[in-house]
């Protein structure tokens, strides 16, 4: 006999507390596979795909799309053992009862294996995007009509996919509702695609690889036999409810009758304004600036984007400046613990840079950028904000940030005090790079010229390392054969 659990939304890491339920992938009836996704939430970092943990039927789910929950709260039951309309228990009134000892156990960490509950066929005790039991997918199918014990959201109608590419048959390996978009939207055929995750799964990177090589969706297949998809079901064509998700879960605005607007602070706007309000709190920071005469830099990246290979961003350049700088200034890359009374430095550069998008200021960090080349951090810069623009930064995309590369120019103005990233010690502001009138070998001449800010904490420092790191990274933008020296 079939057995209902309930599956509660899980504790998604970083100290989040709620999430807003952005899309259900799943809707009642549906028979779902053990640490299938079954609904996109948005949190304060990163849209998030949460798998469920048993698989079965489902029986009913909470919250309509656009609904914020708390952690902990039910998300949807599921018939454990039940494949067919006829396994199903009988409905009951309120919340169904949950056998403790088939309760999920909490999340594994990342690239953990084995699974926990009733049986390997039940259940898993992994409930995070990616940290699966390794048990087949099932091909999710319908049954038949299925009593509720809550409201369940409007069905979705699936949209028809390319049929088999070349003779070949079965399901397309894309977890992610949000790579089969991007495929969607640039005619991409996932069906000519080798996956480069595991077990041959498409990622992002594959279908953006392929944006690049033109490989696109051959006509006449769009008219093959729809198929259902494993996970998901097929997308509708993009459409501003479909398309935009996470600039429609945005707070709404309300009018007061004083025709005062107030906008909810929350989300990704709630935790800026608190973590730039501890910042100001905890941190005595101070600023330091310099003009910087760019025009040579600006030449450098010209003459190796003409050499031919991949495009090397300014911004790159920028953040191997930065890394060099902080390898002679330590100090800059630390933390301070108030609490031990220690200032902390860091022996890795995880280079933070500043990124605006329709949720919001996000922060996105490249792990170990002192490792990287400019070609490398080009690379990862350019994957980080289309994650950003497209809310699928993880949590962990978003934390242990330890020095930030601000780069406000890009909004048109040339200087600027910015915040400092709590916990971290110190962040370069870069403004716009303009013609100017500058001195150059005696002469008047109009140069590329840049105003280079240091906003640092006062705690790990003295104005004259600050004044140092940022006299070394104005040299390498005037002279980028200086950094010749440190590869």
């Amino acid at each position: 006999m079939a057995q209902v659990l309930e599956f509660k939304l899980p504790d998604l890491g970083e100290g989040l507390t709620e999430a807003e339920i952005v899309r259900w992938l799943v809707s009642v009836g549906d028979v779902v596979a053990i640490d299938q996704p079954v609904v996109e939430v948005e949190t304060a970092k990163a849209m998030v795909e949460v798998p469920c943990p048993y698989g079965g039927v489902v029986t009913a789910r909470y919250g309509e799309e656009g609904t914020e929950l708390p952690v902990g709260a039910p998300l949807l039951t599921v018939a454990v053992g039940a494949s067919e309309p006829g396994d199903m228990p009988a409905p009951v009134a309120g919340p169904p009862a949950v056998d403790p000892a088939v309760q999920p156990a909490a999340p594994k960490a990342a690239g953990s294996a084995g699974s926990t509950g009733p049986s390997s066929g039940d259940a898993s005790g992994n409930v995070l995007v990616g940290y699966g039991t390794g048990a087949p997918v099932a091909r999710r199918r319908r049954v038949g009509p299925v009593r509720s014990t809550a409201p369940a959201a409007p069905r979705i109608p699936s949209a028809p996919t390319a049929g088999p590419l070349n003779g070949a048959s079965g399901p397309v390996p894309v977890v992610s509702p949000l790579v089969r978009r991007l495929a969607r939207e640039h005619g991409v055929d996932l069906r000519a695609l080798t996956g480069s995750g595991r077990d041959g799964l498409i990622l992002r990177s594959d279908v953006e690889q392929a944006i690049r090589h033109g490989v696109t969706q051959p006509q006449p297949q769009l008219q093959a036999q729809p198929q259902l998809q494993p996970h998901f079901r097929a997308q509708p064509q993009a459409s501003p409810a479909t398309a935009a998700p996470v600039a429609a879960s945005r707070p709404s605005p309300v009018t007061a009758q004083d025709g005062a607007v107030r906008v909810p602070l929350r989300g990704v706007r709630g935790v800026v304004a608190d973590k730039l309000s501890r910042s100001r709190h905890e941190i005595p920071d101070a600023t330091c600036w310099v003009d910087a005469d760019a025009t040579e830099l600006m030449a450098a990246r010209t003459a190796m984007n003409a050499a031919g290979g991949p495009k090397i961003s300014l911004l790159a350049l920028l953040g191997r400046i930065c890394t060099a700088a902080l390898a002679r200034h330590p100090e800059l890359n630390s933390t301070v613990d108030m609490a031990a009374r220690e200032i902390v430095r860091l022996p890795a550069v995880h280079l933070g840079f500043a990124a605006q998008t329709d949720r919001g200021l996000v922060v996105p960090v490249v792990r170990d950028a002192h490792t990287r080349s400019a070609e490398s951090l080009s690379a990862e810069f350019a994957r980080l904000t289309e994650a950003g623009r497209a809310g699928t930064l993880t949590p962990a995309d978003l934390t242990g940030g330890t020095f930030t590369l601000n780069n406000y120019g890009v909004f048109g103005v040339d200087g600027s005090t910015p915040i400092i990233n709590h916990p971290e010690a110190a962040m370069l502001g870069v403004g716009r790079i303009v013609p100017k009138p500058w001195v150059h070998q005696g002469e008047l001449a109009v140069r590329q010229v840049v105003q280079l800010s240091l906003t640092f904490d006062h705690r790990v420092c003295d104005g004259g390392t600050a004044g140092g790191f940022l006299r070394y990274v104005a040299d390498c933008v005037e002279q980028p054969a200086m950094l010749l020296r440190t590869l």
